[in-house]
Parts: structure tokens; C-alpha cells; sequence
């Protein structure tokens, strides 16, 4: 299991990745992390656009699983239900485990899975530490100094990334 911070792909947003891009990549599972990628922490349901974005993932054969290190099951479990797809909750990232376990329970292994995250320091670092493709995205809202300041820390790691979409 590798450590690195650097992201294999990097996106504007989630729905700029096209299935036949992943397609492409062999990735028949596709592993989301919730907040701040798939919607921002005060939205309770997903967008329209990332609903037809998901439809069109899955009309490619893609399947679909939410991997978040949230614990409070009923907002994940309402995007899941939303989204139809399962999840798992309190993932540990930056650890793999969470992401391990998506793979298990959904028969995949990491050669044809990929995860796309907004943070560096625990969606992309999970991700490779669990072979899988990392994709980093912007995240959706800025919504405290905090968050401001992690993602500032992440610069760096962002822009070794050599493949830019």
C-alpha cells in the first residue's frame, strides 16, 4: 500500500468525470466521498445535476458506492437512498479500511475501482493507500477558516498532479 499525496487525476467537479473517461481507466466501481464532493455539508439531498451525472455513470455499467467518514447515518444513508446506491459510514479515512471494505462487499478489486474525494489528506491518501485510482475534485463550498486553511495546505499536493482534467 503506497503513501502518497498525490492524486492521479484531478477534476474542476465531480460531474466533469465522464464515464467514458473512467471506462477508459477500467473502472468498473466507483467509490464517492460525501461531503463537500458529491454536495456541500448543508445540503440534505443531492443536486439534480449530480442525480443525471449518476444515472449516466451507471447507464455505462459503473457501479456506485458512497464511502464517507461520516457518522451520522441518516444523511447518508438519505443520499445513498437518493442516489441508489449503498454506503459505508465512518470510513477512517485516511486509513483504507473503509474503502477496502466497499470493495469487499461489493466483489471489486483495485485495479478496476477508483475514488474521488475533495480532500488530499484523507480522500486521495485513502484511496492510495488502498491501490485504488485517486481522483481529487475542488470542493464544493468553502464554509468555515478552517476548511480554507486545509485546503490551502493541500496546494502543493494538487498541483504535483500531472493528470489536470
Amino acid at each position: 500500500m503506497a503513501f502518497s499525496l498525490i492524486p492521479r487525476y484531478s477534476f474542476r467537479k465531480i460531474t466533469d468525470i465522464s464515464p467514458d473517461f473512467l471506462k477508459e481507466l477500467g473502472i468498473r466501481f466507483l467509490m464517492l466521498d460525501l461531503d463537500n464532493t458529491v454536495a456541500a455539508y448543508s445540503e440534505s439531498l443531492p443536486s439534480v445535476t449530480v442525480k443525471h451525472w449518476m444515472t449516466e455513470i451507471k447507464t455505462h455499467g459503473i457501479e456506485v458506492f458512497i464511502v464517507s467518514n461520516s457518522v451520522r447515518k441518516i444523511r447518508v444513508e438519505a443520499f445513498a437512498e437518493a442516489l441508489d446506491v449503498a454506503f459505508v459510514l465512518g470510513a477512517s479515512k485516511p486509513s483504507p479500511k473503509g474503502v477496502i471494505l466497499a470493495m469487499e462487499k461489493s466483489g471489486f478489486s483495485a485495479e478496476e475501482s477508483a475514488l474521488i474525494g475533495d480532500q488530499v489528506y484523507t480522500d486521495t491518501l485513502s484511496a492510495n493507500r488502498a491501490g485504488v485510482f485517486s481522483i481529487i475534485v475542488s470542493p464544493r463550498r468553502f464554509t468555515n477558516p478552517f476548511l480554507v486553511l486545509r485546503y490551502a495546505l493541500e496546494v502543493p499536493f494538487r498541483v504535483l498532479c500531472k493528470n489536470k482534467m
